[in-house]
């Protein structure tokens, strides 16, 4: 696996190891082995979730005020343009955001700390995205910040306007939202 640093450093675009030959592929979608010796991230997985969505869905930005979770994402269907971010007031990088695309082709996975927001577009016809988090969902501790935030200034690569859930139309502005210490 190989690991690459973004803009903001806490955030980590992985890339696994693909063994492939003309019968398909094999890889190691997560080794909790490895993931500790190449990013020294030692936050336990509790929950792996599995979303289909179809072109044009935007899902976020999302995060929990209580029970932050850390993401690790991927797509094992389709295309998506992935969005981490930086929720924490004390961090430097506060109110910056970094995305990748992430596709069932390029096999990247995206690493979305604990303190940061998160969202996707999916840009092919429809997308498999599957996300292992550090800590249990909980409802009533999630909060949602518009996805279009003049403050955050986001780059989604879309030039129609996304599809989005009841949640993410009554979202906050960024400059309401709850945010970390």
């Amino acid at each position: 696996m190989k690991v690459i640093t973004t803009k903001i450093p806490e955030v980590l675009l992985l890339e696994p190891a693909v063994f492939g030959d003309e019968r398909g592929f094999f890889m190691e979608s997560f080794n909790q082995a490895v993931w500790l010796e190449k990013t020294g991230i030692e936050l336990p997985f509790v929950q792996d979730n599995h979303s289909r969505s179809k072109r044009g869905v935007l899902r976020g930005i999302h995060y929990q005020i209580r029970q932050p979770q850390g993401k690790l994402v991927r797509v094992v269907a389709g295309e998506v343009f992935d969005v981490a971010v930086d929720l924490r007031r004390s961090a430097p990088t506060f109110g910056q955001w970094v995305g990748a695309y992430l596709s069932e082709a390029n096999k990247q996975m995206f690493w979305v700390p604990p303190g940061f927001g998160h969202g996707f577009l999916v840009l092919s016809e429809r997308a498999d995205f599957l996300y292992k988090a550090t800590d249990f969902y909980a409802p009533e501790h999630e909060r949602a910040i518009r996805w279009d935030d003049p403050d955050l200034q986001i780059g989604w690569p879309f030039e129609e306007k996304p599809e989005l859930s009841e949640k993410d139309l009554m979202a906050l502005p960024f400059s309401q939202a709850e945010t970390y210490e």
